[in-house]
């Protein structure tokens, strides 16, 4: 069931932790789904950075050769392709590139509801992956409207990055928007 609402209260909405949680949650799903992965997301780097590109879902193709603005999962409208950074939930620029400093909380809150599981990652790294709870849930979210195409943005992010690590998509989102990274440390990526 889809609640409808105005454009107030969905503002509101963005804003809380809860869509964030809902956001990453998916995101994570989608990982642990697609080939190349693992069936698992590996380290709060790869978390960052494939959150940066669903955030900004217009400069996505830009970094990862395997997808194209015509993918109709990412689900483009013409104002998020002329302008790329004008973004409901902006990130900032940080050491390593796009970060935002409420993955740690959104991070604890789905573990401690038993929608995320820490996993071994590779070297040591903390890796995330969907319990059989979060699996149903983002299923079923994927299914409603108003996550619909956050769903489908996920899976495509995801499977234009199997087999990539957090560093290689790091590296890639420097060299290929180097404009855009080229800020302070601290400073909203827009």
């Amino acid at each position: 069931m889809s609640i409808a609402y105005d454009d107030l209260e969905l503002a509101l909405l963005r804003d809380d932790l809860a869509y964030h949680q809902a956001r990453v949650l998916l995101l994570v799903n989608a990982i642990s789904k697609a080939p190349g992965h693992a069936r698992k997301l590996d380290g709060l780097t790869k978390l960052a950075k494939l959150d940066f590109l669903l955030r900004y879902p217009a400069l996505a193709p830009v970094v990862l050769d395997h997808l194209s603005n015509s993918d109709p999962r990412l689900n483009l409208s013409q104002d998020e392709i002329q302008a790329p950074t004008e973004v409901e939930a902006p990130m900032v620029r940080y050491k390593y590139g796009p970060w935002d400093d409420r993955y740690y909380a959104i991070i604890g809150a789905l573990v401690g509801r038993g929608l995320l599981k820490y996993t071994k990652g590779r070297k040591g790294s903390v890796a995330l992956a969907t319990t059989r709870e979060g699996r149903r849930l983002a299923d079923e979210m994927g299914k409603v409207r108003d996550w619909k195409a956050m769903a489908e943005r996920s899976e495509a992010i995801a499977d234009a990055s199997s087999g990539m690590t957090g560093n290689t998509i790091k590296d890639l989102i420097y060299a290929r928007l180097e404009n855009l990274m080229d800020r302070p440390h601290r400073q909203v990526i827009q």
